[in-house]
């Protein structure tokens, strides 16, 4: 099957992209294994006509976004985002009648609707300097409180506003869950995503992106390190480098979406031109004025 898929890439010259939180053998197939904010950027970048996104569905609607006259693919329809799902459209637009001036940032994982009635998008690698180069003092920030937080905790001189949303996967973690796995692993360095709550973020010695985490890892002289963020991220570190220690802050760190994609999904939209995404011009032409400048300034 995995020899299949690529022979089907080269021959209809597609470009497969992979999120680090894709389980192993879907990173394997990849043209590049990414975070949300380098899947953007290589989306954007790409030559090839034909995107398979290996991701949840944010991720595939931003590839259109950024490329609407090529056929963007998402191999299982069913991989959503229950960050994304938590805001609306008419969720910003109350926020920006009640906040009339303020910028309105919302993070990546959100839907192509909410792109489309923000003013700018930001991942959790470039939201810090996003935020910094706006020009207005009051920034709303959707959907990601926790995210959102931190951001402001390192930008004091603006008003950031928050809104109620957050990550399953990176809330549930807990102080509690940090001094246990202290205790099982006492010389290993915490090393957190800032969607977790401040009180894990706290106890964190490297706060940063999922891609930002995997380079920490592994240029860093840390030999044992507690992951908090989605398991995908240990397993890809494991594959990287025998000379460290890598372990989770919890058990209970898989996303359920991100696991969904299988070999035989890829074969599948590659084989049939299956799971196509499309997007109304109006609200695909709003949403790219957001990811274009993130872009830009990200």
């Amino acid at each position: 099957m995995r020899e299949e898929i690529l022979r089907l890439k080269k021959e209809k010259n597609a470009l497969i992209l992979v999120h680090y939180y894709q389980t192993m053998d879907i990173q394997e197939i990849a043209d590049f294994v990414c975070d949300s904010f380098e899947m953007a950027t290589r989306a954007a970048k790409a030559s090839e006509e034909l995107l398979i996104i290996c991701g949840v569905h944010f991720m595939a609607e931003s590839a259109k976004i950024l490329n609407p006259e090529k056929t963007v693919l998402l191999p299982n329809l069913d991989a959503g985002c229950p960050m994304a799902d938590m805001i609306r459209p008419e969720d910003v637009l109350r926020l920006r009648a009640k906040y009339p001036k303020a910028a309105i940032v919302c993070y990546v994982n959100t839907s192509a609707a909410v792109k489309a009635v923000c003013d700018i998008c930001c991942t959790s690698s470039s939201a810090e300097k996003i935020v910094r180069a706006l020009p207005e003092k009051q920034i709303v920030f959707v959907p990601d409180k926790n995210l959102g937080a931190y951001v402001a905790s390192l930008v004091p001189e603006k008003e950031i506003i928050l809104f109620e949303g957050c990550c399953p996967i990176h809330h549930c973690m807990s102080v509690r869950d940090v001094s246990e796995a202290k205790k099982r692993h006492p010389k290993a360095k915490l090393y957190a995503h800032p969607e977790c709550r401040a009180e894990v973020l706290k106890e964190a010695d490297y706060i940063g992106s999922t891609a930002g985490i995997i380079k920490q890892a592994l240029e860093s002289a840390d030999r044992e390190i507690i992951i908090g963020t989605e398991i995908g991220v240990v397993e890809r570190l494991k594959t990287l480098t025998a000379e460290k220690e890598f372990y989770t802050l919890t058990d209970s760190l898989v996303c359920p979406n991100m696991k969904k994609t299988r070999l035989a999904d890829v074969l599948d939209v590659l084989e049939h031109g299956k799971n196509e995404i499309t997007l109304p011009m109006d609200v695909l032409e709003a949403a790219r004025g957001a990811l274009e400048r993130m872009v830009e300034l990200g």
